[in-house]
């Protein structure tokens, strides 16, 4: 049941005032699959699910699922700290067409890593899709360890891990513990190819969505044995990268893409646009990157 190898991008959302832009959203989906892009996922971190109505995630889930037409696997995001809440999320997700879905750590509330093995399991038990988990200690304040991991991979619909700690040795012993039983995602930017190193099938990306082409190549060389080639690539992107996380997610890439030509709109509050100076910085990255700035 694996959903992609390569690079997933994590879609960010246009807004305008009254909603969803939907016509900037597919421009953005076209502009990703004319890139390469090899998933697609909407209302993930990057998608500012976490201020979008309910009735705005089917939304743009149905949305973005119709305008891809199965060219790519599309990927809905449907965690939260509501075990009942997820389940029925992640039961309409599966409705309405997405090919996998993507949930994150229960937040705020948190819980013990049994707790973490029964939330997911009875995620799993109560659709048909393909799971990921995504690992991200440094929003979430609870990290999945490698042995929780190992036990949530014998679940049959539990396929992948997004692992964003930015703790490459507990990344190895995911590797070491899960080898052949769960697909392993790189869910930092920076760290893609060191992840690919130990067995890695590719990355849920930020950058992405201004660069799908080069985070794809990234990926597609290293796998295809041009470990120089796919090195070069990470080193290239790396300081656009963190120039992408000058302020939180998704608050610059949002401003990067609006530089680009796309309308995205303001981030929702409490999230706001980015600052001057950071703003500064940013451009001149992309520019310097080789980006047109409309």
């Amino acid at each position: 049941m694996s959903v992609f190898t390569g690079s997933c991008v994590a879609l960010a959302p246009p807004f305008a005032h009254n909603g969803v832009n939907y016509d900037s959203l597919k421009n953005l989906i076209e502009f990703q699959i004319s890139q390469g892009t090899d998933a697609i996922l909407v209302c993930g971190t990057t998608g500012e699910p976490s201020t979008m109505t309910k009735d705005e995630k089917s939304s743009v889930i149905r949305f973005s699922v119709e305008q891809i037409a199965k060219r790519v696997p599309v990927i809905a995001g449907t965690g939260g700290n509501n075990t009942s809440a997820v389940i029925e999320s992640s039961k309409e997700a599966e409705a309405l067409g997405a090919d996998a879905l993507l949930i994150v750590t229960p937040y705020y509330n948190k819980t013990t890593q049994k707790g973490l093995i029964c939330h997911y399991t009875a995620i799993a038990e109560a659709v048909n899709l393909p799971i990921i988990i995504y690992n991200v200690p440094s929003r979430t304040g609870l990290n999945m360890t490698p042995a929780t991991l190992n036990e949530l991979s014998k679940v049959k619909n539990i396929v992948g891990m997004k692992e964003a700690s930015g703790n490459i040795s507990q990344v190895v012993e995911m590797a070491r513990l899960c080898e052949n039983s769960i697909d392993l995602y790189s869910g930092n930017d920076d760290m893609v190819i060191p992840i690919l190193s130990v067995g890695g099938k590719g990355v849920i990306s930020v950058a992405a969505n201004i660069v799908p082409r080069d985070v794809h190549d990234m990926v597609v060389k290293f796998l295809n044995a041009d470990i120089e080639g796919g090195k070069k690539l990470q080193f290239k992107l790396n300081p656009l990268i963190k120039a992408l996380f000058l302020e939180v997610n998704p608050i610059p890439v949002k401003a990067a893409l609006n530089l680009m030509g796309f309308n995205m709109g303001s981030p929702r509050l409490p999230l706001v646009d980015i600052s001057e100076s950071n703003l500064n910085i940013l451009k001149e990255n992309v520019i310097e990157y080789g980006l047109e700035i409309k």
